[in-house]
């Protein structure tokens, strides 16, 4: 079979790997969409500290069942041949500390399709039935394969606890700002979209952002005392620039909370005066934690994840596509590779 392959970083290949097959528990995915997300972009480069080497990459992806191994979990013996399914790329032990209080997410042995082991780019991938997530055959491949990135939003949104009476602060309008813009409108909360870029803000508004805030040219403090008339109860961080996150304490209300997606380790200044006197919540969010089936409920809902698609490129141009999302990042949002 093909697979999108990084044998080392700068090194990317579509290479001729052996067949994989359905092992104990197992299911035989025959991929067909897979979406690139900038984990895949900074694994290529060797700046993802996560990963492994070599890779077949690829964390996003959807496809139909095309084998089955013994003994699956009592929860998946339904699964057959045929079946459409998106595929959690998320492993975990079962057995550690964040595993028995449900936090799977950030397991201590945690292991993700992509990243630590082979991906989804590729023509078959054998992944553990229990995260093989039945779709309905209707829908197209490349919504199938918007899950993952949406389970992202799913995830932050049910760790800040966000209800319909919300206000929320996304910063940043890029593909993951923009899912969890568009998790927050469905559950109902009043959304505001921080970016430097006017277009991205129109698109935030196209998608139920309820203001845009230019914050290279508007001062983004003075608009959300503005909008709110005590601060922001729900500040969700996609931008994660350590020298703005004194600006998200002071733009949080009383009774805040801040959630935080980012990897840089590059210190942030902190003043606690700020975390104490509000009693404000500071809140990681990492991968997903079984959020799939409610993002399948979203789409069911009728949030349209096909929005955010800018680009699809067949598997064998992936680094055309690649170099389309470096090159010309203000023309792209969400690029998939299909199969």
């Amino acid at each position: 079979m093909k697979a999108v392959y990084v044998k080392e970083p700068k090194s990317l290949d579509v290479a001729e790997l052996p067949m994989p097959s359905a092992g104990r528990g197992e299911v035989l995915v025959r991929v067909h969409a897979a979406g690139i997300c900038g984990s895949d972009v900074h694994i290529y480069h060797g700046t993802n500290p996560l990963a492994e080497y070599p890779r077949v990459i690829g964390h996003e992806f959807a496809g139909e069942v095309a084998a089955l191994g013994l003994e699956l979990p009592p929860e998946k013996r339904g699964l057959s041949v045929g079946d459409h399914v998106a595929v959690d790329p998320v492993t975990s032990c079962g057995t550690c500390y964040p595993c028995s209080v449900g936090r799977p997410n950030v397991c201590s042995r945690l292991k993700v399709f992509g990243v630590h082991q082979d991906g989804g780019m590729a023509e078959y991938v054998a992944v553990p039935a229990a995260n093989a997530h039945v779709v309905p055959k209707e829908w197209p491949w490349e919504k199938a394969a918007m899950i993952e990135p949406f389970s992202i939003a799913a995830n932050v949104l049910s760790r800040t606890e966000c209800t319909a009476s919300d206000r929320v602060l996304v910063m940043g309008a890029g593909p993951i700002g923009l899912t969890v813009l568009m998790g927050a409108v469905l559950i109902g909360a009043r959304v505001a979209v921080a970016d430097v870029l006017d277009s991205r803000l129109e698109t935030a508004g196209e998608l139920g952002a309820e203001l845009g805030v230019n914050s290279g040219r508007q001062n983004l403090e003075e608009e959300m005392l503005k909008w709110t008339g005590e601060g922001v109860p729900l500040i969700v961080d996609a931008v994660c620039i350590p020298a703005l996150f004194p600006s998200l304490l002071r733009m949080a209300s009383p009774a805040g909370r801040i959630a935080h997606l980012g990897f840089s380790e590059r210190p942030a200044e902190i003043v606690p005066l700020e975390i104490t006197k509000k009693e404000l919540s500071i809140i990681g969010s990492r991968l997903n934690r079984n959020m799939f089936p409610r993002v399948i409920e979203w789409f069911g809902k009728g949030l349209d994840p096909e929005k955010l698609i800018s680009h699809k490129f067949p598997f064998t141009e992936a680094r055309k596509a690649l170099d389309l999302i470096e090159e010309k990042p203000l023309e792209t949002c969400k690029v998939l590779l299909t199969f």
